[in-house]
């Protein structure tokens, strides 16, 4: 990670910055569902708008888009022996956010980003 925000908490580091992974169904993101746009827990920036958020039943929030092109670095990752996947990480300060699939919506973009939600941070648009 190019830049750590000092108030992170371990759990948070080892995502972010470690690559960790979260339990799934653990997240306070998964079954969250209010409108607004979730944000980068290292940074704050930009990442994901509500309404491209589903319901994939993985355990993690799932998302069918970014904000926008530039939000997200795409990576090859091959830490599974076997099973080649797509890590994604925030393009400001590339903290590692989850994976991204090809077995998302077909009706929207057919990509399921798969976010932990520990990397992530959330603003309301009912302030």
């Amino acid at each position: 990670m190019k830049k750590i925000n000092d108030s992170l908490t371990e759990e948070e580091l080892i995502v972010l910055r470690d690559k960790g992974t979260e339990r799934a169904f653990s997240g306070k993101f998964d079954s969250f569902y209010e409108d607004g746009t979730y944000k980068c827990k290292n940074c704050g920036q930009e990442l994901f708008k509500s309404e491209t958020k589903y319901n994939a039943g993985c355990g993690w929030p799932s998302f069918f888009e970014a904000v926008n092109e530039d939000a997200i670095i795409y990576r090859d990752d091959h830490s599974i022996f076997g099973r080649p996947r797509t890590e994604i990480l925030c393009s400001n300060c590339e903290g590692h956010l989850g994976h991204v699939f090809n077995d998302g919506p077909v009706d929207k973009t057919g990509l399921r980003y798969c976010v932990n939600s520990i990397s992530l941070d959330f603003d309301s648009e009912k302030k």
